[in-house]
């Protein structure tokens, strides 16, 4: 049974920094690609992270470019979003999302691509 959990969302000031986790189950992780995504209330689901099933190719909008770097441990078959200089603007619902794949490096940050997805957890950046 394929199982997707988020955790280590939560408050936080802006300019703090959060990292997120993703505990996979029911996946053979070292073949899909893992992405996180976020949605704020009137928002569209926004692509924020995405990296290959090679952990070679990694993927960021460029509105939390140089802020947000994603990992993924396949060992441990755990994936992280860490979050720096955190903006009220990057409050919202963050979803961890995968999908099987072949191509090793292969790394999308359409929500469309993805057909596996966590339940959400919670992050609001306010003071």
């Amino acid at each position: 049974q394929l199982q997707l959990v988020e955790s280590g969302g939560g408050l936080v000031q802006p300019g703090g920094s959060l990292r997120l986790s993703c505990a996979t189950s029911g996946l053979t992780l070292g073949f899909d690609v893992m992405g996180w995504f976020r949605q704020a209330p009137g928002k569209e689901r926004e692509g924020v992270s995405c990296i290959s099933s090679s952990g070679t190719r990694t993927n960021y909008p460029d509105s939390v470019k140089g802020r947000f770097i994603i990992s993924r441990d396949d060992a441990r078959k755990m994936v992280y979003l860490q979050m720096n200089s955190l903006k009220p603007e990057d409050t919202g619902v963050y979803y961890c999302a995968a999908v099987e794949v072949r191509n090793p490096f292969h790394c999308p940050l359409q929500s469309g691509d993805y057909d596996h997805w966590g339940q959400g957890t919670r992050v609001t950046v306010s003071s």
